[in-house]
């Protein structure tokens, strides 16, 4: 079957295009039946990137079979076109042995796009399209816009802005509900800017919708998923001056859009390598349009046909206003050179990896801006993984690094049985750092770069001192003693603070507060979280004056008071509901982005179908009753 020497060509290349494909659909049942794939994980598109690796490049990038489509040349096509083949073209009989929903799941996976997302997802079906698109002519009003709600990524929303108090949070109530049409997973978080909610789906598709009654203005559709926040801001195109929506998608490009029309600006390409991808919001900043680039090598990068590892994190500056790169910055300063050669003749490459899953948070005092790294996935892992980057704004140029965990080489499933000639020599514990850093005024002019990690420690770091550190600690492992051992307890997307207190949500379960001046805890909730039934609240928190907001694996949103914890509202989002858009919709975990608030309404993604978690395809907004 992988006789390269084949007299026909187009036999051989049919048999190397099959060798792959047919290989994904095995790799999912054996994993299946193996135990180590549930029913959601099953129905998450991140699992055929796993799958993807294991087997299909043994094909598909193998000098052997030139004729077989490339890894990129496959992630370009759509997946109705990879599904048609396997279903009705040339490769229907390797089609013929896999389930429906595993062909439907090799598609998407590799188009990183939904199926039927090109025709279902379009505003032009909807029922609610706006009566009218007034002229955009100011952001002024309400907002939240990107990540954090700001530069410094603290992702808290001043009383004026948010609307909502205290007082008045009990008495949210649903004032409508919309579906992403084909969607499994809503984890692209809301923007809120001049009255419109700006929002990405994993279907591809970016929505235009009003906050009031959640009508829908536009429709845009990218070339792959987005998870990331919209950033809104001015850009000059073609000579006129207007606002754009800025954001990047699984295929690492960097978009503009018009934000009044939804018509396109410009598209970058930030990153070729076809494993890495925008995870986290760009971060604009005048002109400039900062770009994180994280990646999924490291899911099953252990397997022996696989060319181990190329993948490297970077930030990426482009001219905001044309899209044209302006500097890169690589994770790691060294490029991937060949090493060896494996046991099956696989050329192995290093360093690589120290992925940058967060948005970067800018410090204009100090003329830089700050990111968290992941670890690496080759040995030895080097000084910038699991550290703090300080890369100056003009030049990219790493200013000062301070790493957190040394030695933190790391592929999944390198453990026991699973370690192979890939795995890196010595396996690290997996302990990034996946949040923003936010940027906390201590007192007076004294300044912190404050951020949690997995295993549960907060620390806080002195910019004016090269990152010097001010304190360090943990705010997981006495919490649940008897889950200390496992690591990764602690918060991962991202924390919240409002000028005295740091809140973060525990992989492990709950709530903890710290004071930003030495990390002394103030208050800790559990929220329904047991040693038998955990439910993970590893979503990004958000604050207001005097509540704290929070979503969980559950899909139960949690409104606490911020001065001791005790829980103020809460709303089960784990469910079906009905649409404005009259598209079947129901929510799931909430595991990854958090609430946004703005002009009296809160809204929220429901359902982060990634891996283990629930699936979910609806973005709610809550107003006041």
């Amino acid at each position: 079957m992988r006789d390269p020497a084949a007299p026909s060509r187009r036999r051989a290349t049919h048999r190397a295009f099959a060798c792959g494909v047919a290989a994904l659909g095995i790799g999912i049942h054996a994993l299946a039946a193996a135990g180590a794939v549930s029913s959601s994980e099953r129905r998450s598109t991140e699992l055929g990137f796993a799958v993807f690796q294991q087997h299909c490049v043994a094909c598909h990038g193998n000098k052997a079979y030139a004729r077989a489509p490339s890894p990129a040349a496959l992630r370009a096509m759509s997946p109705e076109r990879i599904y048609a083949a396997l279903t009705t073209g040339v490769m229907k009989p390797v089609g013929d042995t896999l389930s429906d929903q595993d062909r439907r799941r090799v598609a998407e996976s590799l188009a990183g796009q939904l199926l039927g997302s090109a025709r279902s997802g379009d505003a032009s079906e909807m029922p609610n399209r706006c009566r009218s698109n007034p002229p955009l002519r100011t952001l002024a009003g309400p907002a939240w816009n990107g990540w954090g709600n700001g530069p410094d990524n603290w992702r808290f929303q001043s009383a004026r802005e948010a609307g909502l108090t205290a007082e008045s949070i009990g008495r949210l109530e649903l004032k409508w509900a919309f579906g992403y049409p084909g969607g499994t997973s809503a984890y692209g978080q809301p923007a809120v800017v001049a009255g419109r909610v700006f929002v990405g789906t994993d279907t591809g598709y970016i929505y235009s919708l009003d906050a009031r009654s959640g009508c829908v203005y536009w429709s845009y559709r990218t070339r792959a998923g987005v998870r990331n926040a919209m950033t809104v801001g001015p850009i000059v195109a073609h000579g006129r001056r207007s606002y754009a929506v800025f954001f990047g998608d699984l295929k690492s490009n960097a978009y503009a859009i018009d934000a009044r029309t939804g018509r396109r600006i410009w598209v970058t390409r930030v990153e070729d390598n076809f494993a890495t991808r925008v995870t986290a919001a760009p971060a604009l900043y005048h002109g400039r349009l900062y770009v994180p680039i994280s990646g999924w090598e490291g899911f099953s990068a252990r397997v022996l046909d696989y060319p181990c590892c190329t993948a490297v994190g970077s930030v990426s500056a482009l001219d905001a206003n044309t899209g044209r790169l302006l500097w890169k910055h690589y994770a790691i300063a060294e490029r991937p050179r060949p090493t060896h050669k494996n046991s099956h003749g696989v050329q192995l490459w290093a360093p690589a990896g120290v992925p940058i899953w967060n948005t970067p948070t800018i410090d204009p005092r100090h003329h830089l801006i700050y990111v968290g790294t992941g670890d690496a996935s080759t040995y030895p892992a080097p000084a910038t993984s699991d550290a703090i980057l300080a890369l100056d704004m003009t030049t990219g140029r790493l200013i000062w690094s301070r790493q957190i965990y040394a030695n933190d080489s790391f592929i999944v499933g390198c453990a026991g049985k699973g370690f192979t000639e890939n795995c890196p020599k010595v396996i690290g514990p997996d302990w990034d750092i996946p949040m923003s850093p936010m940027l906390a005024r201590l007192d007076g002019a004294r300044t912190a770069i404050l951020f949690g990690t997995k295993p549960g420690d907060i620390l806080a770091l002195d910019p004016d001192q090269r990152g010097r550190l001010i304190w360090r600690v943990n705010v997981a492992r006495d919490l649940v003693p008897d889950q200390a051992a496992r690591g990764n307890l602690g918060p991962l997307w991202g924390g919240a603070l409002d000028g005295r207190y740091a809140y973060f949500g525990l992989n492990a379960g709950g709530v903890v507060a710290v004071r930003i001046t030495d990390g002394g805890r103030v208050w800790y909730t559990p929220l329904n979280s047991t040693a038998g039934n955990r439910v993970t609240h590893s979503a990004a928190a958000t604050a207001i004056p005097g509540v704290v907001l929070i979503g969980g694996s559950d899909g139960r949103l949690w409104a606490l008071a911020s001065a001791d914890g005790h829980p103020l509202w809460s709303y089960d989002t784990a469910r079906a509901f009905a649409t404005v858009n009259a598209v079947p919709a129901r929510g799931g975990s909430i595991s990854a982005p958090g609430p946004t608030v703005a002009g009296g309404m809160l809204f929220v993604g429901s359902g982060y179908g990634v891996l283990t978690q629930s699936p979910g395809n609806v973005l709610l907004a809550f107003a006041v009753r």
